[in-house]
């Protein structure tokens, strides 16, 4: 992912209130995690970091997964679009090296953009505190701010992980990705 929108952080106010802030710490985290992962090729996605079988196009993958299995699974409880109706568990970290860095990188733009909406969509009916589509096997469903907090948690997690595997790829580090002006 090159230098673009997808990197750009808007700070909340100091003020800011519970989604306002959940909402910036989610982008913000997907933010970073833009950067950390961009602007490489095919060699530098697929290079895996041992002892770990990850790969940066495999986090690319699979955090488009769950972006969209947030964006209709947890949210809605509807099936997610293909492939991921149909996927294996883990079959985004195998076939993560069949996609280019051009498919890796605007799968997970319009995933993330599709959460953004689907976001928008349940906070305008009812906020953090209406109840999600997803059921668990035992028939209790979650509210939406359980799944924006995991959601969340999901991109802290490989966040650190793409950030190691950055600086080992080419030296980039730091907290935040470079703002504009």
């Amino acid at each position: 992912m090159t230098a673009t929108d997808d990197t750009i952080i808007h700070e909340p106010s100091l003020t800011a209130g519970e989604v306002e802030m959940l909402l910036f710490a989610l982008d913000r985290s997907r933010a970073t995690f833009a950067w950390k992962t961009g602007g490489l090729d095919a060699a530098a996605l697929t290079r895996p970091h041992p002892p770990s079988a990850m790969t940066l196009a495999g986090l690319i993958k699979h955090l488009t997964r769950v972006e969209e299995e947030t964006a209709t699974w947890r949210l809605f409880g509807e099936r997610p679009p293909p492939p991921w109706d149909t996927a294996d568990n883990g079959w985004e970290w195998a076939s993560a090296a069949d996609d280019t860095p051009d498919e890796l990188y605007t799968r997970w733009r319009e995933a993330a953009a599709r959460t953004r909406a689907a976001v928008a969509k349940v906070l305008a009916d009812g906020g953090l505190d209406r109840l999600a589509g997803f059921t668990t096997a035992d028939g209790r469903s979650p509210n939406v701010r359980r799944f924006l907090v995991d959601l969340h948690d999901e991109y802290a997690r490989h966040v650190g992980h793409a950030d190691l595997f950055r600086e080992v790829i080419d030296g980039l580090v730091g907290e935040d990705p470079p703002q504009p002006g």
